[in-house]
């Protein structure tokens, strides 16, 4: 079937590889995607937590789309893949602080659209490779890459369910998924251009630049709440008469 500039559907080996290619693909890497969804609703009362993660993954892959055909352009300019690291560590440690801090009842739910927005610049900024696998195997099939953009929909909202659920119960979760923003994060960052130009990036470097990256999350957040924690504590502190 011949669909035009949307591309061919036929049922060539070609054809099925690389539907097939497409499915692993997302299933691969819609794990990093829901952990950021999951995180950023977790602060939403449970009635808005669906539609947080409805409109946040449908937005997130509209705009996938359309940076789909212009990414592999972008990846090649220095800073790009260095700032949108930078972008997701600093997501990680603001997501891994703010649910912190609910969890010990110090802060009101976020609202809507604050999850939606940082769903969407999260996940621009993580769906670097994903865009770039899926459109390498596509294979210029503008059919199979729609479809591929858009399947990665269902899979990224039935774990982000499925985590956000868990978070409740296992605090944990949401540190452990807090260092793989930082972890993904330092990996975006170290295999910039620029910084592959000047320390020669090799898989040692890359892995304990992961490493690095995961604990400065970590350890931030860490950091940070127990600065607030004082603080609040000093602020409700009696105070006692000379």
């Amino acid at each position: 079937m011949d669909f035009g500039m949307l591309g061919r559907i036929d049922f060539s080996w070609e054809f099925v590889s690389a539907f097939l290619s497409i499915v692993l693909i997302d299933l691969v890497l819609a794990g990093d995607n829901a952990v950021v969804i999951a995180m950023a609703v977790k602060n939403l009362p449970k009635k808005k937590r669906f539609w947080g993660i409805m409109f946040g993954a449908g937005a997130a892959v509209l705009l996938r789309v359309a940076c789909t055909f212009v990414v592999a352009q972008l990846l090649v300019m220095q800073y790009v893949k260095l700032a949108g690291g930078a972008v997701i560590i600093w997501i990680g440690i603001k997501l891994l602080v703010e649910g912190a801090e609910d969890e010990g009842g110090h802060r009101e739910a976020g609202t809507l659209l604050q999850a939606l927005w940082i769903i969407v610049v999260a996940d621009i900024s993580m769906s670097i490779d994903n865009m770039l696998a899926v459109g390498a195997a596509c294979k210029g099939n503008l059919f199979l890459l729609l479809f591929g953009l858009a399947l990665s929909i269902p899979f990224v909202v039935f774990t982000s369910n499925l985590l956000s659920r868990l978070m409740d119960r296992y605090p944990i979760i949401l540190w452990i998924g807090a260092a793989i923003l930082g972890k993904v994060g330092g990996e975006m960052m170290v295999t910039d251009p620029f910084v592959e130009g000047i320390i020669h990036t090799t898989k040692t470097i890359e892995y304990a630049s992961m490493i690095f990256f995961t604990a400065l999350v970590v350890v931030t957040a860490k950091l940070i709440l127990k600065r607030r924690s004082a603080k609040a504590r000093a602020e409700v502190q009696p105070l006692i008469p000379d």
